[in-house]
């Protein structure tokens, strides 16, 4: 058991019956009364960002959990497989777990956060930016540039995103895939 003291950002938590993951906190000591924490926290199962108080001194029920890197595989009916790139296990981890899946591409390492005591995957994180190559997307029209005009183009891995006119067939892009948003070209 820990108590209010111990909270920081990315600390796992048992909260009313479900793992949430501090994404902010504040120690707040007004000059009445006492002391609390104030905080947000994000749960690990259903992604849904919750506000709370803690009294100073509160104990609070911690979580250990690891994080290990996964080689991407294939994907199947039965989920995403991955490769442990310590152990060379395989594992299936299932679409609800991975946020932004049509960003992988065969090979590509991620971050999958374990619940260390019952070895089960709670969230896999995507790298923040990708870099892929465009397999097809319509050309240019010349002249239509008075605005930020964009078009639809699709990646390598099957995704969709939108990207300036300028862009081409064949360029290599960095996309955001939090947001899916075209960043830049990639020079070769």
């Amino acid at each position: 058991m820990a108590n209010t003291s111990d909270i920081r950002n990315g600390l796992c938590i048992n909260y009313n019956g479900d793992i949430f993951t501090v994404v902010e906190f504040q120690h707040v000591k007004p000059g009445k009364g006492n002391a609390f924490v104030r905080t947000r926290l994000k749960s690990l199962t259903s992604g849904k960002v919750v506000e709370n108080t803690f009294s100073a001194g509160h104990s609070i029920d911690v979580v250990r959990v690891e994080r290990r890197k996964m080689q991407y595989l294939y994907k199947d009916e039965g989920g995403y497989h991955f490769m442990n790139t310590e152990t060379y296990d395989q594992e299936a981890i299932v679409e609800d777990l991975l946020e932004n899946g049509e960003f992988l591409k065969e090979g590509m390492e991620i971050e999958v956060l374990y619940h260390a005591e019952k070895d089960i995957p709670l969230t896999a994180d995507l790298p923040p930016h990708v870099i892929m190559a465009i397999t097809y997307t319509e050309p240019g029209v010349r002249g239509n540039t008075a605005t930020n005009a964009t078009k639809l183009a699709t990646l390598e891995s099957g995704a969709q995103v939108k990207v300036p006119l300028f862009v081409e067939q064949g360029d290599v892009i960095k996309v955001d895939t939090r947001t899916k948003e075209y960043l830049e070209r990639v020079k070769q």
